[in-house]
């Protein structure tokens, strides 16, 4: 069983070296520990000092956002063959440590992913601004509602691990976050999620976050790729949702202008009520059938994903033969 940790990391030369330090190198069940270091187009010593603190980094030559990092990090780890992958901040937020107690469900067999929750138990709650707890409460109520009302408690938290499987299928766009897109499409596919209580630093003690330093663009930028996600995976509930308001905008002002001819007798003076009724019925239907082609190209992303994971466990069992086949 192989675990690969993968550290997203900008400008982190404070605390990237005391992070690797403290991961554990032997965990009950785990046979080997890997730790990936994705340099984020630091302009510090991150990349080179996590390199001597023996990670594998992996370098941009720019600056391209956390759910970049995110992604080259996965690429990485599931090409070296990792069975578990955890990710995990490179600023000290999360305790090394817990890196055990995040990945037994998964390997008991009871999750595919597990992410730590910083809200499920009150005396774990970190201290942080209340501004916050405000915005990881209301993005949280929003995913539960996408994901089919789930009951997560955290959906913002970056300490989560994956089984391999997971990481396979896992689907992602957004290069300023992956945190909540995530969840969004391993729902979507009957992924087995549990949340791990576990105690989190709430404020940096070096530097500043560099997602939620304003908290008015994390909304911004988080907003848009949950609009995106939505779109991509429930583009039948999505398109039919403006479908169905339009429709009913549509009757809404059909039903005003005949009753009030109906008492009148005329449709003088609301008589552009009936235009936009015709404008809304027309833009209803139209947006109904969008829906209905959106879900059909839906089901063919859903085979082309299929199709790479299958072809991402065939090269694995590739690499995995020789290895067997001189044991």
């Amino acid at each position: 069983m192989n675990l690969t940790v993968i550290i997203p990391a900008l400008n982190e030369e404070a605390t990237i070296g005391d992070v690797i330090g403290r991961l554990p190198r032997q965990i009950a069940g785990v046979d080997r520990v890997e730790i990936v270091v994705v340099d984020d187009g630091s302009s510090d010593r991150t990349g080179e000092i996590a390199a001597a603190a023996g990670a594998l980094v992996v370098r941009h030559r720019h600056n391209r956002g956390v759910g970049a990092a995110f992604r080259s990090g996965l690429a990485a780890a599931l090409d070296r063959q990792a069975d578990i992958v955890v990710n995990m901040d490179a600023d000290g937020q999360f305790n090394p440590a817990d890196v055990p107690a995040l990945i037994q469900p998964i390997l008991d067999g009871r999750a595919d992913m597990t992410t730590c929750t910083r809200f499920a138990r009150k005396e774990l709650i970190p201290e942080m601004p209340a501004i916050k707890k405000w915005g990881n409460r209301m993005m949280c109520r929003l995913i539960n509602r996408i994901c089919w009302n789930s009951h997560f408690t955290d959906v913002s938290c970056g300490f989560r691990a994956y089984s391999r499987q997971t990481a396979m299928q896992l689907t992602l766009f957004g290069d300023f976050t992956y945190t909540q897109e995530s969840f969004i499409d391993l729902v979507a596919k009957g992924v087995q999620i549990e949340e791990v209580p576990l105690k989190v630093r709430g404020v940096r003690e070096i530097g500043k976050s560099r997602v939620a330093s304003n908290l008015w663009a994390y909304a911004r930028q988080s907003a848009m790729i949950i609009l995106r996600a939505a779109r991509d995976i429930r583009p039948l509930a999505f398109f039919g949702s403006i479908g169905a308001i339009l429709l009913a905008m549509g009757v809404l002002c059909g039903g005003i202008v005949f009753g009030w001819w109906l008492a009148t007798g005329q449709t003088s003076p609301i008589r552009s009520l009936l235009i936009g009724s015709g404008a809304f019925l027309t833009l209803g239907f139209l947006s109904i059938m969008l829906a209905l082609l959106a879900d059909m190209l839906g089901r063919q992303r859903k085979l082309v994903e299929q199709l790479l994971a299958m072809h991402r466990d065939r090269r694995r069992q590739d690499a995995d033969g020789p290895d067997r086949g001189g044991a």
